[in-house]
Parts: structure tokens; sequence; C-alpha cells
């Protein structure tokens, strides 16, 4: 096993029970074809169209590695379903970063774990002034592919994002979204609306320069067939708690009244990013800082105005990757969350709230029901009979947010949400399934009714699967009415190595598997687009 997969998986802070996790960072090549999955069991006949997932396939280049799970190059994952039949393939993304880096035969740009030093070949003046050209971004899109108007794209987190052919995989441009709209960067996960509307948030810069954040909107597509990120625009703008530092942004909540940005106490320190690459060499994790004295801010916009709501809404400091979901109940706005406290390095994210070593310290998982008032007047008590959430008014005119715990376990966190999107995306909902992490390693998929606090839970033994799809039956009449898609690594001996999991949405029993005789490296995000 070369170096590259031991540095990746050895950031882990507790070994796994079961070591074949390791498998998930292992380089993979594309395929130059679509290949046949063996399918066990019966795949529904309503079932049509391509499972399109993100993540890096690419640890190494040349004699180099990628220390970080975020740096490995862009790999575009295909499962199509068709009349039973199930095929599988793949291709890398041709972003610059991985195009230069296969000309050049090393890292050629800095990935958020990885600093990219200059060309070897170079003497020593050229090499010198090499450290000052800048900040060169990364476009390596192995987060999240969604679609754009008849587009789709392949993203990460900074301002470039990657069109790609859902058919065939390959790769067609890269846009900059800096030319479109005022930000620095965009989040790998917008909120589409039914009727195609994109929304997304990023950092930009504000009012005397200073750092703010820009909720952006991407129309759907139009009579004039106009690429809709051309008509791209900022709708409404976030204040940021501190001037020159940015918090980390992942996600964001959206209802159909109303916008909600968390904003945690994981900051970048935006003078060491902007001068790292030019005088000291550094990464983009480098970069990365505690404030948990500021607690965490949430902030809320009326979407429909544009206006941002002038309500300091504060609570405890914690770390925040995914929002469930968000939603409206009788004058409250609810926001389900997935969070982190303590010491927290999260697929080896270094996000430090406490100092202590993270096997030392309690690990846990919460969700949290937090309920904001959604009207100008100040809310300092939930009436909502069926929580236990408090909010109070504070002597400072804030509000304090205390949540309530939905679920938690000691070793075990439940990440990477779905819900069923298309139908209850900022409505009052019942399930979401989620990626059973034990000791941060994915082992399980699991289905919680977020009322009752039921849960479901599908498992093997040295099994690892991916984030759960859900797609619905297309005559649904019940929210769970659909099947929940996940890709599962297999290492063990006599089984093939991979492998495409559906399991009934209702229950999370199996229905079918289709088995494919390849490795596949770990995925982040995706979706399932309909034939």
């Amino acid at each position: 096993m070369c170096s590259a997969h031991i540095c990746l998986y050895s950031h882990f802070p507790v070994e796994h029970p079961a070591g074949g996790y390791k498998k998930l960072f292992e380089t993979v090549e594309e395929l130059s074809s679509p290949i046949t999955a063996h399918v066990t069991g019966r795949i529904p006949v309503w079932l049509t169209g391509s499972l399109l997932r993100c993540g890096p396939g690419l640890f190494e280049v040349g004699t180099e590695q990628f220390y970080h799970l975020f740096d490995g190059q862009a790999l575009l994952h295909k499962f199509d379903f068709k009349e039973g039949h199930v095929t599988y393939y793949r291709r890398f993304i041709r972003t610059d970063a991985y195009v230069r880096a296969m000309m050049e035969k090393r890292i050629v740009i800095t990935e958020f774990g990885t600093y990219a030093y200059p060309d070897p070949c170079k003497n020593i003046f050229s090499r010198f002034f090499s450290y000052f050209k800048g900040v060169e971004v990364t476009d390596n899109a192995l987060v999240n592919v969604y679609p754009v108007g008849e587009d789709f794209y392949a993203s990460t987190e900074t301002n470039f994002i990657t069109r790609i052919n859902p058919e065939n995989l390959e790769t067609i441009k890269q846009v900059d979204l800096c030319k479109f709209a005022s930000i620095n960067g965009l989040t790998a996960h917008p909120h589409i609306e039914n009727d195609g509307t994109v929304y997304n948030i990023g950092n930009c810069f504000g009012k005397n320069c200073s750092i703010a954040y820009n909720i952006v909107r991407i129309p759907p597509l139009q009579a004039d067939k106009k690429d809709p990120i051309t008509k791209c625009e900022v709708v409404v703008q976030f204040p940021c708690s501190d001037r020159f530092k940015p918090s980390y942004v992942h996600s964001f909540g959206l209802t159909p009244n109303y916008i909600v940005f968390v904003e945690t106490p994981v900051k970048i320190n935006l003078l060491k990013f902007l001068s790292s690459w030019s005088l000291w060499g550094a990464n983009y994790m480098d970069c990365f800082e505690s404030n948990e004295s500021m607690g965490v801010w949430m902030h809320v916009a009326d979407k429909r105005k544009g206006k941002y709501l002038n309500i300091k809404y504060r609570t405890s400091p914690f770390n925040l990757f995914h929002h469930i979901n968000t939603y409206e109940e009788n004058g409250f706005l609810i926001v389900d969350l997935c969070t982190w406290k303590g010491y927290v390095e999260v697929l080896n994210v270094r996000l430090v709230y406490v100092k202590k070593a993270l096997y030392k310290a309690p690990k846990f998982f919460l969700i949290l029901q937090v309920l904001l008032g959604s009207s100008s007047t100040i809310v300092n008590l939930i009436t909502l009979p069926h929580t236990t959430a408090t909010a109070t008014l504070r002597s400072d005119e804030s509000i304090w947010l205390e949540p309530e715990v939905i679920f938690s376990g000691p070793r075990l966190a439940f990440e990477f949400p779905q819900i069923n999107y298309t139908k209850y995306s900022g409505k009052p909902y019942t399930y979401a399934y989620g990626l059973g992490l034990n000791h941060f390693v994915p082992d399980r998929l699991c289905k919680l009714n977020i009322k009752t606090r039921e849960t479901w839970v599908w498992q093997e033994p040295d099994s690892y699967p991916s984030e759960p799809i859900f797609v619905s039956h297309p005559d649904a009449l019940e929210e769970d009415d659909g099947v929940v898609l996940s890709i599962i690594i297999n290492p063990g001996s006599g089984q093939k190595p991979a492998y495409l999991l559906i399991l009934s949405a209702k229950d999370m029993s199996e229905v079918a598997r289709a088995e494919v005789e390849i490795n596949i490296p770990v995925t982040f995000h995706g979706m399932f687009k309909r034939s």
C-alpha cells in the first residue's frame, strides 16, 4: 500500500474496529466504457435514471501525495438504471488542477490540506518569484453535482464549478462564478427549488472592505434559453461577526419565506490566507482557527423581500456541516442541523473548540431543533407543545437559543443527511436518512423519524456505505414511499469489492444490490437524475 493512503487514514484519531475502510482511500482508474453490474434481488421497474456522485479518486501524483481526504482529484461516478439492469461508469473530471497535474506529473495547485510546491525543475530565481504569483484557487470539483437550468455542474467550495455531460461524463468547461456575482466562493450545497431556481451562499467583501456573506440566486431557464448563470444575482447580504475573519460555510437553510445562515466560530484568517501562498507556503487548512468565545450567531433574512432581519440570535459554540431541513410552523422557524461539539476533527478537518485530544473528549452527535421567531415580534419563550427548545430575551437584546436534542450517541454520528427533498424541503417533514459514522468511519445507514425519534438501521460487517440518496416513487402518496440508494465498499475476502445498494425507504430492508468487480473509493455527495 502506498504512503499516500497511510497519510490519509492515519489522521483518524481512533482506529475503527474493522480496518477495511482504508479501501475508501485507494487510487483507482477511470473506465473506458460502462460495465454491467450483477444484480441480486429485483430493482423496481419505476426506478429509471442515473445516480451521479462525486468524490476523490486520485490520491497521489507521481511521487507526490495528497495529505487530506478533500484533496484527492475529482472522480465522477454514474450508476444507470434501465429495465431492471444496472451499469456503472466513472471518469476523472478534467479540471485545471487535474489536467496540469497529469501534464507535469506533480501537484500543481494547492488543495485544502496539501501545499503545491514550485516546480523543482525551475532555477532558484524562478522558484523564488513563483511564491509571489498570488493565490491560485483550486477547481477540484470533488464534492457535489447539481443541475442549473438544463446543464449539470460538479463543484467544490471555491468560485469555480465545472460543467459536465451527465450522459458520457465528459468535462465541458470551467465556469468562474466571480464573473457573474459578487462572491469569493460558493458552497457545494445549493438549494434548488422545484421550478429550477438555485440559491447559494458565499463570502464576499461588503461595506468598507469588510467581509460579509451574500445569498445569490440563479433563475430557472427562461424562454430566451440564455444560460441562467449569466443572470445570477445577489438577493440579500448577511453581516460577518469579524471584519477580516469569515466563518467557514458549508450549507444554509431555506424556506418559502426565510433564509437562515448559521455563523459558527470556525474562522478563516483572511490575512493569513492572502499571505500564506506568497510568504510561507501553506494550504487552506492552515488558515483555519477557532473563536469559540463568539458562540454561534444565527442570521435570518426575509426571502421574498430580500431583507436582512436584524435580530441577534445567539447560542453555544458548535461546528456545522449539514442542514437537514428548515421549515415554518405556527409562527416559528424550525432549523434541524447536524452539529458537532467538543474537540472536532471530522474527516480530518481541523476545527478545534476544546483543547483536548479527541479520543479523551466525549464524542457525540446532535441534531439540533432550534426555533427562531419568524415575525417582527421578539420571541422570549417557545410556545410549541412538542419541543423542549427555548428562546430567551437577554438584556443586550439578543435572543439566547437552547436546542432540543433529537439524536445523540457516544461514538455514533448521524451525518450526510437526506430527506424527500423535492416534496418536503422547506416544509414540515417526518423522515431523515443519514450516514452513520462510527469513530468517524461510515459503517451504517440510518433512518430517523424526527417526530417520534424512532430509528431504522442497515448494517453489514466490514461494509462502508456512502451518503444515502432518497428517490421517491413517482406515484408516492406518503413521504417515505420510495427507495434509498448508497454505494457500499465491501473489502471482505471472497466478496465483490463494491456494490450499489437499494433499500426500501420505509423500513431500510434490502430490495436489491448491483455488484461490480472493481473497487469504488469514497464519494461525498450526489443526486439522482430521472430519465
